[in-house]
Parts: C-alpha cells; sequence; structure tokens
C-alpha cells in the first residue's frame, strides 16, 4: 500500500509527471493548484482528488488540507520564480504550507530546490538560488513535518524550461555564443531520473535532511549546447565571446528566446556559478534500468512524438499535451498555428515544415507568434 500524497504544483512540468509516477507506483494522490479547475486538463484526473490550495493564503491553505484528509506526504514543487518579488512570496508560502501540514499531521515535506553552490569572490548568489535555499528553511518549522530537501541543476526533458532554452538557442543561432561562464561544470539530470529520486524521498527509511540529486556525468552548458546540435543533427559553429555577463543576457532571454522572460531570465543568471553537487545524494538504488546519460535524455527529447496526456507518455522526456505551448521547438509551433488555420485535408503535409532551416522557423515563429499575441508570460514549474 502506498501513501497518501499530496502534490502541489501539480499542474507544473514535473508536477503532473510527478502525480503520475506516484499512481503508477500504487500511491492515493491528491493534486492541489489555484485553479482546480485547470486539472481537468491532465490525463490523470479522474484518478486524484482535486483540491484548491492558494499556497500565499494561510485559510486556503487549513482548508485544503480539511478537503484533502489524512495525508502522509507533501510534494513541494511551488515557485513563483519569473514574477516581482518571487522571493519573499516563496518564502512566506513555503511557512503558510509547513503551518498547515503541520496541525494536520502530515509526517515528511519532501521539497525540490536547486543546488546552492559557492559564491565566487564572496559575492551574493542568484536570487534564484538564494530563494531555493530560504524556502527549503522555511519548510522547516518546530514541530512540524521532516523536510527532505533535492536540490538539482538543469532537468533535461522536453517541456523543462531549462531544456526548452537549450534548445531555442541551439535552434537558432548558427554561431553558438560561448561566453566565459558557458564552460562552468554543470551536473545535469534527466526528468526520469528526478521522478525517481521524488518518490523514494517519500519512504520513511531516507533521512530527513538535505541532498543533491544528478545523473552520471558532470558537464558544461557549452558542451550541453554542442551535444544537442550534434542530436539534433544541425551543424553549429561555437565562437567564444567576451564581456558577457549573465545579467545582460538575462535582460534581453525574453526577446531572443520564446520562453517566459523574467522566469528565462532568472534561470540564466543561475549559470553564473559552477552547478555542481556539493552534498551527498539520496542513499537508496539507481533507478532499475541505470541513470540516464545526457547523451540518452536530450535523444529521448528531441525525438518526442506527438503531444499526448502526461500519463500516457511512452517517455517522461516526451512532450505532454500539457505541456506549454512555446515548448517544442519553432516548427512543433508553425504546425500548431498552421493546423489551427487550415482544413484538415491538408494536415498531413504539415510535417513538411519541419525542413524549413531552424532559423528561418525561428524568425517565421517569432513574427505570428507577436502577431496573434501568444508570446509566453507566465512560468513554468
Amino acid at each position: 500500500m502506498g501513501n497518501r500524497t499530496l502534490v502541489t504544483g501539480a499542474s507544473g512540468y514535473i508536477g503532473s509527471r510527478l502525480v503520475a509516477s506516484l499512481l503508477a507506483a500504487g500511491n492515493d494522490v491528491v493534486a492541489v493548484s489555484r485553479h482546480p479547475e485547470r486539472l481537468r486538463e491532465f490525463g490523470w484526473y479522474d484518478r486524484v482528488s482535486a483540491v484548491e490550495l492558494d499556497a500565499g493564503d494561510a485559510a486556503s491553505a487549513r482548508r485544503a488540507f480539511d478537503e484533502a484528509g489524512p495525508v502522509d506526504v507533501v510534494y513541494y514543487l511551488v515557485h513563483g520564480i519569473g514574477q516581482p518579488g518571487f522571493r519573499e512570496a516563496d518564502n512566506e508560502a513555503a511557512a503558510t504550507v509547513a503551518e498547515a501540514a503541520k496541525a494536520a499531521g502530515v509526517r515528511r515535506i519532501v521539497y525540490l530546490g536547486g543546488f546552492v553552490p559557492q559564491a565566487r569572490d564572496g559575492g551574493p548568489l542568484s536570487e534564484h538560488l538564494a530563494s531555493r535555499a530560504e524556502v527549503a528553511h522555511a519548510l522547516q518549522i518546530d514541530g512540524g513535518p521532516d523536510v527532505v530537501w533535492l536540490g538539482a541543476a538543469i532537468v533535461l526533458g522536453a517541456g523543462s524550461t531549462s531544456f526548452e532554452m537549450l534548445r531555442y538557442v541551439a535552434d537558432r543561432f548558427l554561431l553558438l555564443p560561448m561566453p566565459e561562464w558557458s564552460a562552468n561544470p554543470i551536473d545535469p539530470i534527466s526528468i526520469r531520473d528526478v521522478l525517481y529520486y521524488l518518490v523514494a524521498a517519500a519512504d520513511e527509511t531516507v533521512p530527513a535532511g538535505s541532498y543533491d540529486i544528478r545523473g552520471p556525468e558532470t558537464t558544461t552548458y557549452g558542451d550541453l549546447l554542442r551535444t544537442y546540435a550534434r542530436i539534433a543533427g544541425i551543424f553549429r559553429t561555437p565562437v567564444p565571446v567576451y564581456g558577457i555577463d549573465t545579467g545582460l543576457v538575462s535582460k534581453v532571454s525574453g526577446v531572443i528566446l520564446p520562453v517566459p522572460g523574467g522566469l528565462a531570465g532568472d534561470l540564466i543568471e543561475s549559470l553564473d556559478f559552477p552547478m555542481m553537487a556539493t552534498q551527498d545524494g539520496l542513499d537508496v538504488p539507481d533507478p532499475p534500468e541505470g541513470l540516464t546519460s545526457v547523451e540518452d535524455a536530450i535523444r529521448a527529447a528531441v525525438t518526442s512524438p506527438s503531444r499526448r496526456p502526461v500519463d500516457r507518455l511512452a517517455d517522461p522526456h516526451h512532450l505532454a499535451d500539457t505541456d506549454p505551448d512555446w515548448a517544442g521547438g519553432d516548427a512543433l509551433r508553425l504546425r500548431q498555428i498552421a493546423s489551427a488555420v487550415t482544413p484538415h485535408v491538408v494536415h498531413p503535409v504539415l510535417g513538411l515544415i519541419g525542413l524549413v532551416p531552424k532559423p528561418v522557423a525561428a524568425a517565421v515563429r517569432t513574427g505570428l507568434d507577436h502577431v496573434i499575441g501568444l508570446v509566453p508570460r507566465g512560468s513554468t514549474a
């Protein structure tokens, strides 16, 4: 018999896949959202209890736990990254949920955050990195549930914001810009392995504490770009550039990339630090199929078939029908727009759009997105 789990952020990229994994493992799942009606879009909706919860409202949090009934484990996947003033709001939301969980008798909170690297030259961490650590501390209250904090760097999988940023940089630039910080070491992890560790962290045999989770290899952001380009079958020339810091790139990312500007900017500023695991990982066996290599994760993401319900994905690296519309590449976006305005009889030939050179597809897609008002502005987990 599995745990009775409550998943915050259930409509996000990781949260929606986690719900599917928990159900597959035999858990009873309560999926919560500020907008519970949106949960109807997910393939697992009929197999969960859907509850409204606004993590920033103490009364809403108490009502949510009352409606959910007894809960063993809470997965905390809430963040406001990319939103104005997200740092303070995230800390308050974490403390609010922790207090409500304590009152409801929850035994454990599993929190997925990021690595907290050592700041260079004594300088400050980015807002994103500092906030992730603060949220972990806000969840730990006297007499409250024990907390397992899993830290991760870049998550590889179609639909993941960090992977989609990688995709669009490589697709859109014939010359790959390689600033000095692109050589910083990174320990990426595949979405398959993230889900495995999240499910494992609920087990009572795992001691409370903070753990870094990572894939089987250390690489760099520059090497991730090169690997993506090779697997995607596109030729790109890396070009060293100097004097371009992450702060400048983060300010223009919303114009260059079809990713929510604030979210992309916060993630880019984190690349100014070595994103390597500095703490021990979970003391659990590796997944039965082994940890997923960078190459295998990127290949699975690049070769994603048509979008399917998240609980029916053949591979969690594939795109789900509930992942953001801006994800999946420029050619896919153009096919989506074209299929919406053309007769069904011509849909079979829309696959030819994939033959359009990627920078050309990017230029056309950018223009159309602006014309029809679908420039991404929100954030995703």
